[in-house]
């Protein structure tokens, strides 16, 4: 028998509908994101930003988020064989609610329409490398803290 053949006569395993797969992972995304942006609400209402002042509470929001990001993909790829659902709970669903791109975008173009380009054009680029080192950072400084307690 040839390998066509072969292919030919094997029954083909039953498929789960891909809704019931993705439904646990969706619930979770969900249910992350709604904390996280709860949270993120909730930092922009105690420290709301000044008509053409600097959006210190998404710029805080969002470097923070980044570093908790760092850490957190660290620790479920280098040590914790976390669930399934762990990395799109936390890291999708409350980091990505908590972190916010398009506030990010809106405070820029509100700071250029309202007449502040310098704060939105500083805003811009403080953010993309406070964010940016600050994953770097938490990333390296993760790796070194567990490369020290291990045997």
């Amino acid at each position: 028998m040839t390998a066509q053949e072969t292919d030919s006569l094997r029954v083909p395993a039953p498929r789960q509908p891909v809704w019931r797969g993705q439904a646990p992972v969706v619930a979770v995304v969900a249910l992350g994101g709604a904390l996280g942006a709860t949270a993120r609400y909730a930092a922009a209402v105690w420290w709301p930003a000044q008509p053409g002042g600097f959006p210190w509470a998404t710029f805080w929001t969002n470097v923070a988020g980044c570093a908790v990001i760092g850490v957190f993909m660290v620790v479920i790829t280098d040590v914790w064989a976390a669930h399934r659902l762990v990395r799109p709970f936390f890291g999708t669903g409350v980091l990505g609610g908590f972190t916010t791109f398009s506030t990010y975008a809106v405070d820029i173009q509100k700071l250029i329409d309202s007449g502040h380009p310098r704060t939105g054009l500083a805003y811009l680029f403080a953010t993309l490398v406070a964010a940016l080192t600050a994953v770097w950072l938490t990333v390296a400084a993760t790796r070194r803290v567990l490369k020290w307690r291990r045997p």
